[in-house]
């Protein structure tokens, strides 16, 4: 390959987080965008699937294809945001995501289920470029220490976005569409929101573009190696053992944790658990993604005192405590002990992060792109457990989620130890 890209240290000298605070605060309001668009998706589905007369398959390629974009475009957007700097990256995936949300208007119009998806993959590259871009920045904007607490407090607005965007989807997506309407008209429903999303996303385009941030010099290392082996010289981001574990555990955090919203609504149903209609369940979820937002807005203060290593395998270790009760009871213990498992989600992913890039300095960006591609696990592991809940039932399914918070637990615990600089260079002869 042509170049790979790594980061250096901030120009700035100082690294208190006072100087950063009006940074970190510009930057919160990207992560509560792409978690209200992500979480848009619940909308579109079920209303996809009744336009187009999908199978249940054929509708959850809207969720493929959205996990799909972080694992085909998070390694050219780390290069990406190498060359240009995180700032421009910003920029350049609020574009990109705003000119997937037009797209909805053309795929509207005619009424193809694949343009539709098309707009929504090139959405899900802009928000990945984000993700690239973002999470790394919010790290380096202060202390190392307290990385962990920085971006678990954005991640809860991320949250926030989570929790408010099924409601102004249902209102200007599903409460406008009637039963005389015809397909197309019920297809055009989606073009005013999305494009409301795109004026939305390039005016924070622009405002990033104007406003002055903390720089980060970035440079480029021009060789042919191969991604997994370029950086500076001989040093590469998959030397470092606590990164590439550290992948592991996004890959099945975020497949156990989409995977558990996935099912809840057909677990509420069940008989022995609730007994639910598919309508009045989809209402919890708000239960589980709101124990996310609270548990992040919580988190964000205790992991300012508390390791974020321990943290992170304490939650671990109580979500795998909920999700045996919910295997192996029923009724209305198992149904909140599920629910309750989003609580314990909510400081993982930002933990898990911000631990696996400690360390790396000039790989951080190489590094951001590794975690990026690991969030491919919410497309891998709902499919799995799906394969199990057809062959031994959905409940006895959730042991799958189980493993996952194990590894998680191991992470933190043990994984997420950086090696020291000599064993690096033992481990590179």
């Amino acid at each position: 390959m042509a170049s790979t890209p790594v980061n250096v240290d901030l120009k700035t000298s100082s690294n208190s987080e006072g100087n950063y605070t009006f940074a970190l605060v510009t930057l919160t309001s990207l992560f509560f965008m792409w978690g209200f668009i992500t979480c848009l998706n619940d909308i579109l589905i079920p209303h996809l699937k009744g336009i187009f007369e999908l199978s249940y398959s054929q509708a959850m390629l809207v969720q493929f294809c959205f996990f799909g974009a972080y694992f085909l475009v998070s390694v050219p957007a780390g290069k990406l945001v190498g060359k240009i700097g995180y700032q421009k990256g910003i920029v350049v995936g609020l574009i990109v995501a705003a000119v997937g949300c037009v797209g909805f208007y053309p795929a509207a119009s005619l009424h193809s289920y694949p343009v539709f998806l098309f707009a929504l993959f090139i959405l899900a590259s802009g928000i990945t470029i984000l993700q690239v871009s973002a999470n790394p920045y919010v790290s380096i904007l202060g202390k190392a220490k307290t990385a962990p607490a920085r971006l678990t407090m954005t991640q809860a607005f991320n949250s926030l976005g989570t929790t408010i965007a099924p409601f102004f989807g249902a209102f200007l997506i599903l409460d406008k569409v009637i039963d005389t309407m015809s397909k197309v008209e019920q297809a055009n429903s989606v073009q005013l929101p999305y494009l409301i999303l795109a004026s939305m996303l390039l005016i924070l385009a622009a405002i990033f573009a104007y406003i002055k941030l903390p720089v980060i010099e970035t440079e480029t290392v021009s060789n042919n190696q191969s991604f997994q082996n370029s950086a500076i010289g001989n040093a590469s981001a998959w030397q470092h053992s606590h990164l590439v574990l550290g992948a592991v555990g996004i890959f099945v955090y975020v497949g156990a944790e989409v995977s558990i919203g996935s099912f809840l609504v057909n677990f509420l149903n069940e008989p022995t658990i609730a007994g639910m209609k598919e309508s009045e369940a989809a209402k919890y979820i708000a239960y589980y993604w709101g124990g996310a937002m609270v548990g992040r807005f919580v988190g964000a203060i205790a992991l300012q005192k508390i390791t974020g290593g321990k943290a992170l395998a304490f939650n671990a270790f109580c979500a795998v405590i909920l999700l045996l009760v919910a295997v192996f009871t029923s009724g209305a213990l198992a149904m909140w002990s599920i629910l309750l498992i989003g609580l314990f989600n909510s400081i993982m992913f930002p933990t898990i992060f911000s631990l696996a890039l400690t360390n790396l300095g000039k790989l951080t960006s190489q590094g951001s792109g590794i975690l990026c591609l690991a969030i491919v696990g919410g497309a891998v592991v709902p499919y799995i457990q799906g394969l199990i809940a057809d062959g031994f039932g959905i409940q006895l399914s959730f042991i799958f989620p189980i493993i996952c918070y194990l590894f998680i637990a191991y992470y933190g615990l043990f994984g997420s130890t950086p090696k020291s600089q000599k064993a690096l260079l033992k481990d590179a002869n």
